[in-house]
């Protein structure tokens, strides 16, 4: 798993602890630069398993790309170049402009994106030659992005996976009173950028009826988020990134009036939580320390979980406030999420274990109006022949508007993070919908680069 010491790592080490069937995954190789995090997330993991009463994946800590992914017969990348500082740069240059400072959608996906894309098309280059059989499941956002990045090199053996349209199916069946499991999602679009379309159920298309229940969609996020008369009025479920362009203004003016962005709130909590373990700042960049020494037997599992239970209550706390949605619905706040659809594609492709996931994947002629290499958000069946996109009705006008442009400009990220050219840099910046002006654009770019000296390093030429 590479980005091992990262904060969400023992969601997925407790996915594969739980999972008792054959063909189980026996070893667990955690790579990060930091060695700091990495033991103390390993000491994470040694109370989890002690607490499970044992058993589970041997793991192993690793610093070395190359020894870390060879042989492996999957590959995790849930990789943040730059760390929460870069974060809270990519969140905060934007919204000191008077734009949308949010960590995937608009500037701060783009300025996230130039940082990341060299360094995992360096990580598909050495899974390539390394391990050549390996599936690599990307975690890593801005997903859709790199996804499509990282496919340049390793075709169908990248998939991109995400929590956001998972939870949302499973909101919207207990909304109607009904198991996931017997329902099909006609979901389609890009990575925080889809939207539900139909439900069925029996052969019904329930959807129809919890768009004209008002009372039912207030019990989902997504009707408190939205609204249920803006839901009504789409005749979709979109995911819960597009409030933050449905409610543009809103959005900038809540970030604003709550003086930070999630990306300083992040920081401010898992501070306690890595200065505790002696593993340094959890603003990124190697650093030193005891790396959970300083924990005794079981301290670090619950130091982790008291710090994750904050993050998870603050998860867009901001849209919440905005539109007075309140609290997170318990059945929300296990963090649950990615790290279980990594494990259901896991044994689908190693066990044959049919089922079907929401993946991002090449499009091929599954979303009219879109090329055969461009990623898209779409339902897959996955087996041990791999993935394969179910058919989905063309998106509207308005949904294809926004997924064009928005691809354009993820590519035009792309090139510019593989080219180098501040000037194309801008482009990407400029043409986005959530950023509207050159001279933001360039502002942004402007303070990201006097910032970051990991993007003075990709942007090398004018």
């Amino acid at each position: 798993m590479l980005g091992g010491g990262g904060f969400r790592v023992p969601l997925v080490h407790r996915a594969l602890l739980h999972d008792e069937g054959p063909g189980r995954v026996t070893d667990l190789v955690l790579h990060d630069l930091d060695p700091g995090r990495l033991r103390t997330i390993g000491r994470v993991l040694e109370d989890a398993t002690a607490a499970h009463g044992g058993g589970g994946p041997r793991v192993h800590l690793e610093t070395d790309l190359e020894t870390a992914v060879r042989g492996a017969d999957f590959v995790f990348s849930a990789i943040r170049v730059g760390g929460l500082a870069g974060r809270v740069c990519d969140e905060r240059s934007a919204l000191d402009l008077g734009v949308l400072g949010q960590e995937t959608t608009g500037a701060g996906g783009i300025t996230y994106g130039l940082r990341t894309v060299p360094v995992a098309m360096h990580v598909a280059e050495t899974v390539r030659r390394v391990a050549p059989e390996a599936h690599v499941i990307n975690f890593t956002n801005p997903a859709g992005m790199v996804t499509e990045a990282m496919s340049r090199v390793l075709g169908d053996r990248v998939v991109g996976i995400c929590d956001s349209p998972v939870g949302m199916f499973k909101r919207v069946a207990r909304a109607l009173g009904v198991d996931p499991a017997t329902a099909t999602f006609d979901y389609a679009g890009l990575n925080h950028l889809g939207w539900l379309r139909r439900v069925v159920v029996d052969g019904t298309d329930r959807l129809p009826g919890l768009l004209a229940d008002r009372a039912a969609l207030l019990g989902t996020e997504e009707g408190r988020l939205f609204g249920p008369d803006w839901l009504a009025t789409l005749g979709t479920v979109p995911n819960e990134y597009l409030w933050y362009w449905y409610y543009r203004t809103d959005a900038v003016a809540a970030e604003q009036k709550a003086g930070r962005t999630r990306g300083e709130v992040l920081l401010e909590q898992q501070q306690e939580f890595w200065g505790a373990a002696g593993a340094g700042s959890p603003g990124g960049g190697p650093g030193g320390g005891t790396g959970g020494e300083r924990f005794g037997p079981g301290e670090a599992f619950d130091a982790w979980e008291r710090a994750r239970m904050a993050r998870e209550a603050t998860y867009m706390a901001e849209s919440r406030e905005a539109t007075g949605s309140g609290e997170r619905d318990q059945e929300d706040l296990d963090g649950g999420g990615y790290d279980r659809v990594a494990l259901q594609l896991m044994r689908a492709i190693a066990r044959d274990e049919a089922t079907t996931l929401v993946l991002n994947v090449p499009n091929r002629g599954t979303l009219p109006g879109l090329d055969a290499d461009a990623v898209v958000e779409v339902p897959c069946s996955v087996d041990a022949r791999g993935w394969r996109p179910h058919p989905v009705d063309p998106l509207d006008p308005h949904a294809l508007g926004l997924v064009t442009t928005v691809k354009a400009v993820e590519r035009t990220t792309v090139e510019a993070a593989l080219s180098g050219s501040r000037a194309t840099a801008t482009r990407a910046l400029a043409l986005h919908p959530l950023v509207g002006s050159v001279t933001v654009a360039r502002g942004i770019l402007d303070t990201q680069l006097a910032t970051l000296p990991e993007l003075r390093s990709v942007l090398t030429s004018p």
